[in-house]
């Protein structure tokens, strides 16, 4: 069973900067898709309610709807 201590120094900092960048990226996915659902949000409540029923929402439901496959609700 190998240790940290077994790793070579220059694997460990590979992983660590693997790690941070991972990290990084994984914040700016999340952000970019926040980002997305806050436009799709204001586009549907710019509509009006008629719009929505043929959308076949009510004004309620427009975040529900948009988070629908994030929070199964």
């Amino acid at each position: 069973m190998a240790t940290i201590l077994d790793v070579p120094q220059g694997n460990r900092i590979a992983a660590g900067v693997n790690r941070v960048l991972g990290s990084i990226l994984n914040f700016l996915v999340s952000i970019s898709t926040a980002q997305s659902r806050v436009r799709q949000i204001e586009f549907l409540c710019a509509l009006s309610d008629e719009e929505l029923a043929e959308r076949g929402l009510s004004r309620q439901d427009i975040v529900r709807h948009v988070y629908r496959d994030a929070y199964y609700v």
